[in-house]
């Protein structure tokens, strides 16, 4: 109240006095709109770029979508910047984020192994910047990433021991954890990638979606991302496949990862919408709302920000024409 009183006073003084206290007024104005962002969590999100399908891989409408589920649920806490196509924030802004939250294609085209943006990363990660991937971005390379993503959030996929299959996860159990805040037991049809790399022992790591994969899982030949005889025997023995974990690290940082999201009519779940909305300002080290974060999407708000691409904005490509018999 006293910011607005004073900063009312100042606006007079300048019209009075305009070029006397323009300076002043100024001032004035950037102190009073850092004030007002005091206290909120700087919330860095990247969409990489258009890929697959209608309805899938659409990274710009879901982290536009997730952006404002955020800003419904807990806009009091967070101040969000948002790059688009792949877009990489400057260095400035990663500076200042408390979180990154990636959602994009992943192996070697993986927004963050280009150029010298893993060494970026890593600076802020050393200072407890909060990390975060959601889908095909859990993948880096092994000789690119791969060591940095296991230090930043625990686990992620690694070609020729990873899979990723497409099949109805149901995840009747939740741990408790922040994450987990308000979040029901639910099931969906998703390309859920399983058997991450995790750290050693799961050190510092915490399964948050866990279920048994069923045998058609398997079903493909062995290949970097369809198969081998490791997690064919852990299929075969029935063991419980992780495909969403937090882990907290040493240098007080927290990371998120997230495989589902290849669909992207699997955000209008509330409960899986929750989760990662739970999950991003977990990471960032904010406060979770007892019931999580709540927020609601309409048919409308699942339209938006779409790709364009055939079927979507775009023709449809034309069928072969039959063969003349």
């Amino acid at each position: 109240m006293k910011c607005r009183v004073r900063f009312g006073r100042l606006l007079a003084t300048f019209r009075s006095h305009p070029m006397k206290h323009l300076f002043t007024a100024i001032l004035a104005f950037s102190l009073f709109s850092s004030a007002f962002a005091a206290g909120k969590k700087s919330i860095v999100m990247i969409a990489g770029k258009p890929s697959h399908g209608p309805g899938q891989h659409e990274h710009n409408a879901g982290i536009q979508l997730l952006k404002k589920c955020l800003e419904q649920g807990a806009a009091d806490q967070v101040d969000i910047k948002f790059h688009l196509n792949g877009e990489w924030p400057s260095q400035e802004e990663l500076s200042a984020a408390d979180t990154v939250v990636i959602y994009s294609d992943g192996g070697g085209g993986h927004p963050a192994l280009q150029g010298d943006r893993l060494a970026q990363l890593d600076k802020e990660m050393k200072r407890g910047c909060g990390f975060l991937t959601l889908h095909y971005a859990v993948e880096p390379t092994i000789e690119k990433g791969g060591k940095e993503f296991i230090d930043w959030m625990g686990g992620c996929f690694e070609i020729n021991w990873s899979v990723n299959p497409h099949w109805d996860a149901n995840f009747k159990e939740l741990p408790t954890h922040p994450i987990s805040s308000g979040v029901k037991p639910f099931g969906t049809n998703d390309e859920w990638y399983f058997y991450m790399r995790f750290r050693p022992n799961m050190q510092g790591v915490t399964p948050i979606l866990s279920d048994v994969a069923p045998d058609s899982t398997m079903s493909r030949p062995d290949g970097a991302h369809s198969g081998n005889p490791t997690v064919r025997e852990s299929v075969k023995n029935k063991e419980k496949q992780h495909v969403a974990w937090a882990c907290e690290r040493a240098d007080g940082g927290r990371g998120f990862g997230f495989t589902g999201g290849h669909y992207h009519k699997g955000w209008a779940n509330d409960d899986q919408r929750k989760l990662v909305l739970n999950a991003i300002l977990w990471t960032a080290k904010a406060k979770i709302p007892a019931d999580g974060v709540a927020s609601s999407v309409t048919e409308d708000d699942m339209k938006a920000n779409l790709d364009l691409k055939p079927g979507q904005g775009l023709p449809e490509k034309p069928k072969p024409a039959a063969k003349a018999k």
